[in-house]
């Protein structure tokens, strides 16, 4: 399901600094954080090894993207895979804006959906998603400062997101205008299994369900096996350029750790 959150343009360091966990079935093959080519284009990021997609990416050229599903009772089954849409944009050389727009005539094909598309040269961000259903899509420019995203729209207060918000910034408040700990960050808000009141939950699905995915680290065993967070990510862009990715992976009930950093090519 995912949930992430993220500072944009409103850092004295860092013109985005985000957090996101990926929650997955443990036994859904996946490729952990890499370089990959995409049609030409060099992405970094996870890979989904079933539908090939991924829910956090980024490209040489500074555009990042990144996923989470809207929780939903009915999702198709013959709806197209939502991991191609962080590649269709970075893929793209469209803006975010105008890769939104383009989206929009086809984001019906897919089940519920929260997007964003960032291009860090230009400094444009854009939040989509495809729900509620039977609306138009939903395309809006993401303002500077911090938001989160879990599984309903961008800055639902749900307790997980309410949660996950309250202690990031407490955390940004204390590093002040130093450089950030981003392990620090990762160990002591994303892996955080506190869940919510039963009384406060959203109430769309069936209720211990929507318990055990309450948390900000999710961890249910499930009649398909065990299902939770998989990898938490941290990417780091400094007002250089500078790009840091990292991100703490579990492989066959094992975690592991990597880091790439890198600088954002400009065009030619």
């Amino acid at each position: 399901m995912c949930i992430a959150a993220f500072i944009w343009q409103a850092h004295p360091l860092y013109p985005l600094l985000l957090l996101q966990n990926r929650d997955e079935y443990h036994n859904r093959p996946t490729k952990a954080l890499a370089w990959w080519d995409v049609d030409g284009c060099e992405i970094l990021g996870g890979r989904d090894e079933v539908a090939g997609g991924t829910w956090l990416a980024c490209s040489r050229q500074g555009r990042v993207a990144f996923l989470t599903n809207v929780l939903e009772l009915h999702p198709r089954p013959d709806a197209k895979t939502r991991g191609d849409l962080p590649l269709l944009f970075l893929e793209s050389t469209k803006s975010p804006m105008e890769f939104a727009e383009q989206l929009a005539t086809d984001a019906h094909q897919y089940n519920g959906f929260n997007l964003i598309v960032a291009d860090i040269p230009s400094k444009s961000m854009v939040y989509i998603s495809n729900r509620p259903k039977g609306e138009p899509i939903n395309i809006q420019q993401v303002s500077p400062g911090l938001h989160v995203l879990s599984n309903a729209k961008l800055d639902s207060p749900w307790h997980k997101a309410w949660r996950l918000g309250k202690g990031f910034k407490q955390m940004l408040n204390r590093y002040g205008k130093n450089e950030v700990n981003v392990k620090e960050m990762v160990e002591k808000l994303m892996k955080d299994k506190v869940k919510a009141d039963k009384s406060k939950l959203p109430g769309i699905c069936d209720l211990d369900m929507e318990f055990n995915l309450s948390s900000i680290f999710v961890e249910m065993d499930t009649p398909l096996g065990l299902y939770g967070t998989r990898s938490t990510a941290a990417i780091t862009v400094g007002a250089g350029g500078e790009i840091s990715f990292y991100d703490e992976y579990l492989e066959k009930g094992v975690w592991f750790e990597r880091t790439v950093n890198y600088h954002i090519q400009k065009l030619k």
